[in-house]
């Protein structure tokens, strides 16, 4: 699987997006393809060595709990210890706080090795986007405690958002953050408060990986008349450790009131804790006196924005966790195709006129293996159009963040912009299709592919996850219809279209691409039509009654969009097309365009005529 993976993340990194490029920033001035190489050898040794061989063990060993402590098992420490010591946990950091200055696309790539070896062991997601909020909304001395601590791998991060009765209603949320007495402003962390309440879908919220746990937790503070103030308004960010630490970042010895109320028992990512969490519930209470001690983040009642950096990163991770594992069912499921015989082929003479034609097929023939017939080929063909896709996407995702971050100031806000519109796209449209890839990964196994004798079935009970975490389906779909491509008077999707036709520009002058490029063409118009349509009203009801098959359409179009570019540059690198990786490329590129694209016409006749079937139907009528 690695070498085939790397393979494809070297074309995409070096002739695709030109990640060498970079290197002739300041930011980026020491490094070159030779350290680029040297971290992605380094992860992939890693992922196979401390990650691949322990993805069934992980899965079979849940965390335990015994009431005071979560067990898991020895090799998910021994993954989690190499992984710190990779440095990757601050690979993106500056050199004076001990990390690599290293590009976000080359960071995304290395990482895609553990998401492919085993998503369930994790690797230190929430941890550095913990760690990026603080560094961007955090005190000095917050992120001298707080943030180096979970870049070097002694800390470790959460972020604490849902509660049982809220789910993804942020509005809803009902923890209360109260001043920790007078003198509370005075803390050299930050304003001290005390929290409590409860906090539901908690990854990694308990264990003992790490010398101490970070969580970044939202609550509300509540008004002079001891009301808490509705909406997201009143939401603030608070850091609440599991250990009370000192201003050097040291122990104190005094555990927080933070207390572990259950594990979840998940369908799938099962070497991952996932927790409810019980704040100020005065189990181990501070000083004597019941409630979570916390430090604000940011200013008071702006807690959502400042947990948005957090939550954007997650999605974008989201995204390449549900595309790695499409991706490692299609490697498995393409050797098992390669090596399994069953069938034999289609024969028989060509019928008459008006005939009936004759399938024969002649037993005495030896059989073929399964990868020999069409419809294994279509399903073999979707998995790759979709995984190698979604990985394209995402990376080309990753150099928007190193655009926006390093770019000229006018590209950087472009690519700020592109990011904004595509970040939906970029969770969403993996965890749909690369579910679809890991459900046809099993079909290809037939019935050995629903036993746990194949790796195939815990691929899909991993990724089903994806659809719901970050922001469900439909949120998602909701954000890009009803916020995202109206945003700064539709900047976002204007410049995405100026994109996508310089690649339809280009390709349309390519005698084998030409014929797509116009197809995609003629798709964009059809969004932008759907668009348009959808708030032709005005009214957010009928506009996102059907924002989820609008968000299909808009990734698929998108998706289009990423396939005929790396096609472009797939035979720009190989005009003749003589290299097997090639062809891959390219036929995958084809079975998008005749497959998947059509689609997008049912999706938005829905959309263009703000069909109410859905939105209209009484309940009762169910």
């Amino acid at each position: 699987m690695t070498t085939s993976l790397r393979s494809t993340l070297d074309f995409l990194l070096y002739d695709w997006l030109q990640a060498e490029s970079v290197t002739s920033r300041e930011r980026f001035v020491d490094h070159s393809r030779d350290t680029f190489d040297a971290v992605l050898d380094i992860c992939e040794r890693i992922a196979r060595e401390k990650y691949a061989p322990f993805n069934r063990t992980v899965d079979t060993q849940e965390p335990h709990f015994d009431g005071e402590k979560v067990t898991l098992p020895q090799c998910t420490h021994d993954a989690q210890k190499a992984y710190a010591a990779s440095g990757m946990l601050s690979a993106a950091q500056d050199y004076d706080i001990g990390g690599m200055q290293l590009p976000y696309t080359v960071e995304a790539a290395a990482n895609s090795f553990f998401a492919a070896a085993s998503v369930s062991i994790g690797s230190g997601l929430l941890t550095v986007g913990n760690a990026n909020l603080l560094m961007v909304h955090g005190t000095e001395l917050q992120k001298k405690v707080f943030a180096l601590n979970e870049f070097s791998g002694r800390f470790s991060g959460t972020m604490c958002l849902s509660e049982p009765q809220a789910g993804s209603s942020l509005s809803d949320v009902a923890t209360r953050a109260v001043p920790d007495g007078e003198g509370f402003e005075a803390d050299p962390l930050g304003p001290r408060y005390r929290l409590k309440g409860n906090k539901m879908w908690i990854s990694a919220g308990e264990h003992e990986l790490t010398d101490n746990i970070i969580h970044l937790v939202l609550a509300k503070i509540p008004g002079p008349d001891g009301k808490l103030v509705p909406g997201t308004k009143g939401i603030s960010l608070f850091i609440v450790p599991k250990k009370l630490v000192d201003t050097e970042g040291n122990l104190t010895g005094v555990r927080n009131d933070v207390a572990l109320a259950g594990l979840n028992h998940k369908l799938g990512w099962r070497g991952t804790t996932n927790t409810l969490l019980n704040f100020g519930e005065g189990k181990y209470p501070v000083g004597g006196e019941a409630g979570a001690v916390g430090y604000l983040v940011g200013q008071p009642g702006k807690g959502l924005h400042c947990m948005f950096h957090m939550m954007n990163e997650a999605r974008i991770g989201v995204g390449m966790a549900a595309t790695m594992l499409g991706l490692a069912g299609y490697y498995a499921s393409l050797d098992y195709a390669r090596n399994r015989p069953q069938g034999r082929p289609v024969q028989g003479p060509k019928a008459a006129a008006g005939a009936a034609p004759a399938v024969v097929k002649d037993a005495a023939q030896p059989q073929v293996r399964i990868i020999e017939h069409a419809d294994v080929k279509r399903m073999l063909l979707a998995q790759k159009a979709y995984g190698e896709g979604a990985l394209a996407l995402n990376l080309y995702c990753a150099r928007l963040v190193d655009e926006m971050h390093t770019g000229e100031a006018a590209l950087a806000d472009d690519a700020r912009m592109l990011l904004e519109v595509l970040t939906p796209i970029a969770k969403s449209w993996p965890s749909e299709w690369c579910l679809e890839a890991n459900s046809l990964a099993i079909q290809i196994h037939g019935g050995y592919g629903y036993t746990r004798d194949f790796p195939v079935e815990q691929y899909w009970r991993d990724n089903r996850l994806n659809m719901i975490h970050e922001g469900t389906h439909g949120i998602q779909a909701m954000d890009l219809l009803g916020r995202k491509v109206l945003m700064e008077g539709g900047r976002g999707l204007t410049l995405l279209a100026s994109r996508i036709n310089a690649t339809i520009e280009r390709a349309i002058q390519v005698p084998a691409l030409a014929a797509h490029a116009n197809a995609l063409g003629a798709a964009l118009q059809q969004v932008g039509a759907a668009t348009k349509a959808a708030w032709a009203t005005g009214q957010p009801a009928d506009a996102l009654a059907n924002a989820v098959p609008y968000m299909q359409a808009f990734g698929h179009t998108v998706l289009a969009w990423i396939w005929l570019d790396v096609a472009s540059a797939a035979l720009a690198s190989d005009a003749d097309q003589a290299q097997p990786s090639t062809a891959g490329r390219m036929g995958a590129m084809r079975y998008f365009f005749h497959y998947e694209l059509p689609k997008i016409g049912a999706w938005l006749q829905v959309v263009s005529s703000r069909d109410d079937t859905c939105a209209a139907f009484p309940e009762e009528s169910f």
